[in-house]
């Protein structure tokens, strides 16, 4: 098992090699494509490759099956550029952004919506008893002239 820190740098290096080398791939099924993440196992022999696709499910289908068709390539030359004694092998992921990005959105709404309600319940709401349930009406007679000591000694001498 390697240092976290190796393993995170080995990482990025995968997705930064994978981004520029899909570009140089001439296969027409591949769409508008941007490699968002990659990770790495700890013993640097599987990384997980994130992407996403700009267009419908048939664009997704397509760019999924050229890129499964240049792992091999992109595989050798990701292991030479890292210079490890075994490259990596490659599994690529679809990252749908815009799904999550939609889900948070319509989260987001529902929760906006839900205070809503809450302000416009409060503002019609009152007390259940006196605004202030710990004011006496000996609130406004207080009398003691001086306080009272707690502790003082009196001398007998």
């Amino acid at each position: 098992m390697s240092d976290p820190a190796k393993t995170r740098r080995h990482a990025e290096r995968v997705r930064e090699l994978v981004a520029s080398l899909v570009r140089e791939i001439k296969d027409p099924r591949l769409g508008m494509t941007t490699i968002t993440d990659a990770r790495i196992t700890g013993d640097l022999r599987e990384a997980t490759v994130y992407y996403t696709v700009l267009g419908d499910t048939t664009e997704q289908a397509s760019t999924a099956a050229a890129l499964e068709s240049a792992k091999g390539m992109l595989r050798s030359r990701v292991g030479h550029a890292l210079g490890l004694r075994h490259s990596p092998s490659l599994t690529f992921v679809l990252d749908n952004v815009q799904t999550h990005v939609k889900e948070i959105d319509d989260l987001l709404a529902e929760a906006r919506h839900r205070d809503q309600e809450v302000q416009r319940l409060a503002a019609g709401a009152k007390y259940a008893g006196d605004p202030d349930p710990y004011k006496s009406e000996d609130d406004d007679e207080i009398e003691d002239d001086e306080p009272e000591r707690v502790g003082a000694r009196e001398d007998n001498g």
